[in-house]
């Protein structure tokens, strides 16, 4: 069955992260001979059209202007329910971010459409497309299918093969103009203050090493920052080590903080209450440090130690250190 899908394109610091990737290879793999388009929405954004050609775009719509610097509610659902007005495509895939997470709602409301937040996989049964999205802080599986009319649907990172990118697959790009009325502007960022753990997105890293209360300070993350420059990791933390005080709160992971699927999930000092293994206990490899041979973390992790982070925490990364280094 040929699908007509597009691909809002999800970007930091103006550049697009790898969970539109993931959903461009998705979009390939259901279009059935369809067409699969992208959009660029932003300031000074056409520059990566050419990497969402290379990923399996057939079309890319850019849409810039000094207002669309960064995300608003309010022009930014003005701009792109023009912009699926006009492409009328069947699947709309948006990442499942802070602006996906907003935009995808109040779209599929204005069309009347069906909306399936937090997808983890997508297959096609017999012509109708099946959602699949966690539930219950991910202990049990939900498969969705919407039966008629467009379909919104957000993605979660690092769950879906982005496939490797093919230089010889170039897209179309067409400008598409940006009216906006006084009305799509009633709010207007002036500043935005980021706060940042490290170069590496948490919700898009591949490796994660993150600390609990058993860091017990500020100063107990050294040893984690190494271990994660030495793996190009990200570094996290549980609630009790935000609420402690030890970290910021942007670097939390768990049912209040971040959702993460990381190929390998390093936790250390962390109990595994249940709010933050509804955070991470869909990583593909869970390695648990603690000192409590009875933490519930180490009923979800494939490897445990059982030991002071302090202790083994730097005696693992002097030994990656030399793997690595052969």
């Amino acid at each position: 069955m040929a699908r007509k899908l597009l691909v809002i394109a999800d970007l930091r610091n103006g550049r697009v992260r790898n969970v539109t990737h993931e959903a461009l290879a998705a979009a390939r793999r259901l279009a059935g001979g369809g067409e699969v388009a992208a959009a660029l929405v932003g300031d000074g954004v056409a520059g990566q059209a050419e990497g969402l050609g290379a990923h399996g775009a057939d079309k890319v719509y850019v849409v810039e202007g000094a207002e669309l610097a960064q995300y608003t509610p309010d022009a930014y659902s003005a701009v792109v329910e023009r912009l699926i007005r006009s492409a009328d495509p069947d699947v709309v895939f948006f990442a499942h971010s802070a602006v996906g997470r907003d935009l995808a709602p109040k779209l599929a409301a204005r069309f009347g459409a069906g909306q399936v937040s937090d997808v983890v996989d997508v297959a096609d049964d017999g012509g109708e497309l099946v959602f699949t999205r966690p539930i219950y802080a991910g202990k049990a599986f939900t498969r969705v299918k919407i039966p008629e009319g467009k379909v919104f649907a957000t993605i979660r990172p690092n769950n879906l093969p982005a496939g490797e990118p093919d230089s010889g697959h170039t897209a179309v790009v067409e400008t598409v103009p940006v009216p906006l009325s006084g009305e799509a502007l009633r709010t207007v960022v002036k500043d935005v203050v980021q706060k940042a753990t490290s170069g590496v997105d948490l919700t898009e890293a591949k490796i994660i090493v993150s600390g609990g209360r058993g860091v017990k300070s500020a100063e107990g993350f050294k040893p984690l920052y190494e271990l994660a420059e030495v793996l190009g990791a990200a570094v996290g933390a549980s609630r009790a080590a935000c609420d402690a005080g030890y970290c910021d709160y942007s670097m939390q992971i768990g049912q209040t903080g971040k959702v993460v699927t990381p190929d390998l999930y390093i936790a250390c000092g962390i109990s595994g209450a249940i709010q933050h293994l509804a955070g991470m206990s869909n990583s593909k490899v869970i390695v648990a440090i603690n000192k409590d041979p009875e933490a519930p973390i180490f009923k979800v992790a494939n490897y445990g130690i059982v030991g002071d982070l302090f202790e083994v925490v730097p005696m693992l990364t002097e030994e990656l250190k030399k793997v690595l280094a052969e």
